[in-house]
C-alpha cells in the first residue's frame, strides 16, 4: 500500500475548512449600493466583522487540517 500525504482525516478537516471559508463569502454577500439608492446594509456587522473573521478561521483551519498529523503504524507492520 502507498503512504501518501494525507490521510482520510486530513481530507474530512479539509472539506470542513472550505466549507467555512464558502460560508463566510455567503455571509459577505449581499445587495450592493448602486447610484440610484443607498443600500445601508453594506455596513451590517455581520458583513463587516463576523463574515471576515469565519473566513480566517476557515483559512487556520486548513492550515490545521493539512498539518494534522497522521498515525505512524510502521512500527507496528515492522513488528507483524
Amino acid at each position: 500500500m502507498k503512504n501518501f500525504a494525507f490521510t482520510k482525516i486530513n481530507y474530512i478537516l479539509l472539506i470542513i475548512g472550505f466549507a467555512i471559508i464558502v460560508l463566510g463569502f455567503i455571509l459577505m454577500a449581499g445587495d450592493a449600493t448602486t447610484e440610484e439608492a443607498f443600500n445601508p446594509d453594506i455596513f451590517s456587522d455581520i458583513r463587516i466583522k463576523v463574515a471576515p473573521m469565519v473566513c480566517l478561521f476557515g483559512f487556520l483551519f486548513e492550515i490545521v487540517a493539512i498539518l494534522w498529523p497522521a498515525k505512524n503504524n510502521s512500527h507496528a507492520k515492522q513488528n507483524a
